[in-house]
This record gives structure tokens, sequence and C-alpha cells, in this order.
């Protein structure tokens, strides 16, 4: 693995692990906003905590993508890079300053 692709994942890593505005945006579909709070909740930790990464699921080393279940609801989530005005994807997500992050999280059956 490169460097500039560690560094992608690493941004990744650090959106999903710990949600927070600064290293990007969390979105979630209306199937995870109609699960029961407590569900939600538990699968917002499944996605924190998920580190079961293989060349299957990630083949590109980029940790932007993975799928975890709970009480019968599988969960996916998924980063996508955007430039800053929002309008167009991003071609080098290595740079946070040029890059903003969104992390979907949506229920398996809504994909």
């Amino acid at each position: 693995m490169d460097d500039k692709t560690k560094r992608i994942a690493a941004l990744n890593d650090l959106l999903r692990t710990t949600f927070n505005p600064a290293a990007g945006r969390v979105v979630v579909t209306r199937g995870i906003q109609a699960l029961h709070p407590d569900d939600r909740t538990q699968i917002f930790s499944l996605v924190k905590t998920f580190n079961a990464f293989t060349p299957d699921n990630d083949p590109y080393g980029e940790h932007d993508f993975g799928a975890v279940e709970h009480n019968g609801n599988k969960a996916f989530w998924k980063i996508d890079y955007y430039a800053p005005d929002m309008m167009h994807g991003r071609e080098d997500p290595s740079d946070p300053a040029q890059t903003v992050r969104v992390m979907t999280i949506m229920l398996a059956n809504e994909y």
C-alpha cells in the first residue's frame, strides 16, 4: 500500500470512528432513521468499531466501505469524496483541505 492510500485510509478511519464533523459528514438513509433509537445507536457503534477490512471488501485499501449486522438489520456504510463545492467528485481524496468526506449509512435493502 502506498503512502497516498495509507493517508486516505487514515482520513476515512478518522471520520468513521469518530463521526467528527471536522473529518467529514455523516448521513443516514430513511431506513436507518426509521429504526428504533437503540438499534440505530448500536449500528453506529458497530460502524465506529468496524475493522474487518479484507481484500474482498476493501480492494483498494482505502477503508471506504463496510457492512455490519445488528438485530436482523444488515447495514452498509460507504465513504464518498467531494470537492469543497460539493458539486463534483474529488479525484485525490488524500488532501483533506480539498476533500469533503461524506459517509452514508444505509440498510442493505436500500442499496
